[in-house]
């Protein structure tokens, strides 16, 4: 059977991964979740007190940092590992979603994560989402999905995440670190987020997520099964 690659990018909160998780299950193929590598290099970088503005400290912590995804049977999803450690929750927390987007910007932080990612979808049969993957990691990746959903929707998503990980966490917080994202997202030198010229747009503002799978499925099983 033909295998593909499948891009998932867009804005925070538009629910990139859940879907990317979902048709990652339904293909038996390999999901990877782009921006938690981001985020366990900003972990990283906080745990050790790296200063991200300079270069070659930079640099030289990259060179510590070893980055993998293990599938855990028991919830049936890859988790990411930062030098053999699970930190598939830590990377979640708000405090790294205020520093990701910074760290994210940085050209030799993109380089490599960017340079795994491609390694990754190798033998194909992936599915990747993130910010840049249908325009930087896998340009010629045979389905690109750019999602999108009204920033009032997204900000109640995420919200909804974090409270209950966190109940002193407040919707004007979220708001806030969802504007600098975006700002940061679409604006930075290094890959900035956008669309690409052929990725079909989901916007998911009125979708349920059984809704939007199906939508998607079917774009997928229409490029492994073409006519």
């Amino acid at each position: 059977m033909k295998r593909i690659i499948i891009t998932i990018d867009g804005w925070s909160s538009c629910g990139k991964s859940t879907l990317a998780k979902q048709l990652a299950k339904a293909l038996d193929y390999l999901y990877v979740d782009s921006g938690a590598m981001y985020r366990a290099i900003t972990l990283y970088f906080l745990r050790n007190h790296i200063d991200w503005t300079d270069k070659k400290e930079v640099k030289q912590a990259l060179k510590s940092i070893n980055l993998e995804f293990i599938f855990n049977p028991k919830n049936k999803i890859s988790e990411i590992y930062l030098n053999g450690e699970n930190i598939e929750y830590l990377v979640r927390e708000l405090i790294i979603a205020e520093k990701v987007s910074d760290v994210a910007a940085i050209r030799e932080v993109r380089e490599f994560a960017v340079t795994q990612q491609k390694k990754m979808g190798v033998k194909k049969g992936i599915v990747m989402d993130g910010r840049d993957i249908g325009t930087v990691v896998f340009p010629k990746a045979e389905l690109k999905i750019f999602m999108n959903a009204d920033n009032a929707v997204r900000v109640q998503r995420r919200f909804k995440e974090l409270y209950e990980k966190n109940p002193n966490v407040t919707i004007e917080e979220v708001k806030d670190n969802l504007e600098m994202r975006d700002y940061i997202d679409s604006h930075r030198k290094e890959s900035p987020l956008k669309k690409a010229e052929d990725a079909i747009t989901l916007d998911n503002t009125d979708l349920t997520e059984k809704q939007q799978f199906v939508k998607a499925l079917a774009w997928a099983r229409e490029r492994i099964h073409p006519k």
